[in-house]
């Protein structure tokens, strides 16, 4: 059976577990837009700013209570250049995910929630080039404790709602 669940913000069922993310870092955007050119160097899974700021693009997963798949957020975490280097090494291989993980700090706002910037991660690789699983420290913040602890359907309904439609709902 297929996962499916009822949109508030736009009033038709859905079908398939939704996933959202960023085209780019936060502190991309912090860049003005006439300099990002020059001072960033942005593709899918990597971005570098001024030389000097490394981050990575993953999957920070939270399980759907009954059901197989997670739901995910595509977020971005930065990185130490020793770590990021590291990353770059072995990320073109099929088989990566006994490297690591790689501490780093979360690089994304995520509307529902208080504060997401700058949550403490741990990025693990994943084998078969599958994106990174971000993992949050295990602290009360709400989004860390729907990581560990899992949401349900309707939890899902709501945060789609608010973010493909700018629909409010209850945060964390």
């Amino acid at each position: 059976m297929t996962f499916e669940f009822f949109c508030s913000g736009c009033g038709q069922v859905h079908r398939g577990m939704p996933a959202l993310d960023a085209a780019a870092p936060l502190s991309y955007y912090a860049v003005p837009k006439d300099e990002r050119e020059a001072r960033c160097q942005l593709d899918s899974d990597a971005c570098i700013i001024d030389g000097s700021q490394y981050f990575v693009r993953g999957c920070l997963e939270i399980p759907v209570h009954g059901e197989p798949e997670p739901f995910s957020w595509g977020v971005w975490v930065s990185l130490s250049e020793q770590s990021f280097r590291q990353w770059v090494t072995c990320y073109e291989s099929e088989k990566r995910s006994h490297v690591g993980p790689f501490f780093g700090w979360l690089n994304a706002a995520l509307k529902p929630y208080p504060d997401t910037a700058s949550l403490k991660t741990h990025v693990h690789l994943r084998d078969d080039f599958i994106r990174p699983f971000i993992e949050l420290e295990p602290t009360d913040h709400p989004l860390a404790v729907e990581q560990r602890e899992g949401i349900s359907v309707e939890r899902v309904a709501q945060l789609y709602a608010t973010m493909m439609h700018d629909v409010d709902g209850d945060r964390g």
